[in-house]
This record gives C-alpha cells, structure tokens and sequence, in this order.
C-alpha cells in the first residue's frame, strides 16, 4: 500500500453540520454533496450527515446511487434534468430536480408520467448562470403549479454570485431582487450557500444550501475554516521515503529547479501530481514534516515531492508528511497554487486510499 492517504474525519463533519444549524438556527439544511461528496466520498457523507435535512447533488446519477444505498431524505436536482428521458427515473427515484430554464418546463407540460413530480423553481437574480430572468418568474411559478407532471412546487431558489467577498453590495441587490419578483408566490424561499449562511444573515430562508463550509474550509475571501469553527475533514498524508544529504550547488529534480544554497538535507515524499497534488507550486510550500513546517524545493512530479530538512536534522524516512488538512490549511495551500480549495479537494485521485476516522 502507498504511503499516501487521505484521512476523512466524520466527526470534523458533523461538527462543521452543526456549525451550519447555528448559524442558521430557524433554516433547514440542504446539504451539498456532489462532485462525490466535494472528493470526500458521497456515500460516506450523505451516512455521516445523516441529520441533514435533504442533500443537494448535480445529476441524476448522483440522485440513484443515494437512492439505492438507502439514503431516504429528500434530494435535489440542482441542475435539474437534462432531457425527457430521465423523468420517469426522476419520478421513481423520488427525486426533486430544480426547473431552471423553458425547456424543461416545456418537457414538463408535455411528459405522461406514473407519477407527478415536486420540483423547485430556479430564479436568476443576477449570477446569470441558471434560473428563469426575474420578470419570468411568476408566469413559471403558475405554469409548473398548472402542469399535470407536477404535484407540488416546493418553493423558489437562487444562487448568489458574490457573498464569499463581505464588500460587494451585489449580495444585497440579488437578495432583494429575488424577495421582490417572487412576493406572493407560494412555497418555500432557498438563497444561502456556505458563504451567505455565514456572511449574510438576510439570506437565511426556509432552506440554507451549505457546500464547502461542511468540509471545514472558509467560503469566504482569504478565510480559514478555524475563524468560523470549522474543523477540516480531508488531511492528505503521506511520509518521507527517502533523506538525503546534498551539496552546495547540487540541483534537485527535474529540470534542476532548486539549487542547493548550501550543503543541506533534502527529503524525498511519497506523493505528486499523479495523487491531485498541485504541481505548479513553487518553492517554499510549506508540507508538515513531524508537525512542523517544511518548505517544498524542486518540482512535483507525479509520484514524488521533495522538502527541505534544514530546520529538521532528526527526520527519517518514515516520518509522517501532512500535505494539507490537520494543522496545515487546505486554503493556504490552494493560495499558493493559484486555485480554490474546492479544486484541490475534489482533484485528489482515486488511486490515494481513503481511511475513515471518527466513524
């Protein structure tokens, strides 16, 4: 078995739930868990989060292997369908798409199904992305309410484009332009994703959607999860396999990347690229060897990364690595690559064993 790993911590999960409920103590929870559960492992945590309300996946695919493994809450399409076809499952699985454009209200009116569907309503507030424009939401709201392949029209959602930046007004102006254009419709209002249900009280409706906060990293601009009491689930891991003493002047890795400034130790990690590794880092990254900060030096490469062991004479091969998660945040290392948490955490590959804990 390869060194490396990654550790999913289901109390750290259910921990970070309960944050959510505090944050928004009168809203229910729908869960976000596609994408495999954001590389966490959907089934894991659809069981782990078995106090959430419903959960949120993006296709129907996701929606059956929830069904079939047993998992009994209510569970939403927020991409919706994506053709007639997939209604009937939708209908048999009892599965809630969310109806964002007229082709699919159209496939609606026009579908004979064994049984009617309840569905949500998706409201463009300005993302722009899906949702019907605002002026067309009433008349979609009556259409669905009307149409024979529906039972019930939950409510009305939108989706926020900015609330991980607490200085752009555009949140309030979306907020109250859903408030306003869907006044009077019946059902239920759901607008909070992590970063509203932390960052924007006035959001907080019958249904909050958190994502990325229930994996215990910050939705906001430039936050870490600890600052709102979240505690990371995912630690990748791995160990030194090698250590080596270098001369001044010896280059290490590929292309010579990193010269040795001085004589020094250098050693050699089991993993790269080839496990979801970033491999455009520079220089400096910090891994934790041991608990403590060391610095990457040279190119990742698909299977191997090196550190430098300057500041850690007593390493050894063998010693434990943390290359993100427990004391070692995965924002600060998605800073240094140029991306988003939500990238590195769903990118980690299948060939990386995955270990519970806190089962």
């Amino acid at each position: 078995m390869r060194a490396t790993q990654v550790v999913i911590d289901l109390v750290a999960l259910r921990h970070n739930l309960a944050c959510a409920r505090a944050a928004a103590p009168d809203s229910r929870i729908l869960a976000a868990i596609k994408a495999n559960g954001y590389g966490h492992g959907m089934l894991r945590v659809a069981r782990a989060l078995e106090d959430a309300d419903g959960f949120g996946v993006a296709c129907l695919a996701e929606a059956i292997q929830l069904r079939e493994a047993g998992i009994s809450q209510p569970i939403v399409l927020l991409e919706g369908f994506f053709g007639a076809d997939e209604l009937e499952a939708i209908a048999r699985h009892r599965v809630i798409p969310a109806i964002h454009n007229m082709t699919q209200l159209e496939l609606l009116e026009q579908a004979r199904l064994p049984q009617p569907l309840a569905v949500w309503l998706k409201v463009d507030s300005g993302m722009h992305r899906l949702g019907f424009p605002l002026a067309q939401a009433q008349e979609a709201w009556r259409r669905l309410a009307a149409c024979p392949g529906v039972a019930e029209v939950v409510g009305c959602m939108t989706h926020l484009a900015n609330a991980d930046n607490l200085d752009d007004r555009f949140t309030v102006e979306q907020i109250t332009a859903f408030r306003q254009h869907t006044a009077g419709l019946p059902g239920q209002r759901s607008i909070a994703n992590s970063a509203a249900l932390l960052g924007w009280p006035d959001s907080h409706t019958d249904w909050v959607r958190p994502g990325i906060m229930l994996y215990g990293v910050s939705p906001l601009l430039g936050g870490r999860g600890a600052q709102h009491g979240l505690r990371p689930v995912m630690t990748l891991r791995s160990e030194l396999i090698a250590v080596t003493r270098l001369r001044r002047g010896d280059a290490v890795g590929y292309g010579g990347a990193f010269v040795c400034p001085e004589d020094m130790t250098v050693g050699v990690v089991a993993a790269g690229y080839g496990d979801g590794y970033p491999r455009h880092v520079a220089n400096g990254v910090p891994v934790l060897v041991n608990g403590r900060r060391a610095p990457l030096v040279g190119r990742v490469s698909m299977d191997m990364l090196t550190v430098d062991l300057r500041g850690q004479p007593d390493a050894r091969p063998g010693d434990a690595v943390v290359l993100w998660g427990e004391g070692l945040p995965v924002e600060e290392i998605a800073e240094h690559a140029g991306t988003i948490p939500y990238e590195l955490l769903c990118r980690v590959m299948p060939r990386v064993d995955a270990v519970e804990s806190g089962a």
